[in-house]
């Protein structure tokens, strides 16, 4: 599966339904972001992400990553 990063999900997801892309699910929230999957013209189930980045750096550093930002 492909995850995009993306930004003001809730937005995006309103104008891919205008647009007739199919959402498979509704927007997940989490502390580390937002998340929806849709499906790409061939079937293929693609993953929506909008980071919190705070958070998610914050898990990153707490697993020892490093961040490029």
């Amino acid at each position: 599966m492909i995850n995009y990063r993306v930004e003001n999900i809730t937005n995006l997801v309103a104008d891919l339904k205008q647009q007739g892309v199919t959402i498979t699910d509704s927007i997940e929230t989490y502390d580390y972001g937002k998340f929806v999957h849709i499906l790409d013209m061939e079937g293929n189930k693609i993953e929506l992400w909008e980071p919190n980045d705070t958070v998610y750096e914050k898990l990153g550093l707490q697993m020892g990553s490093q961040t490029t930002k």
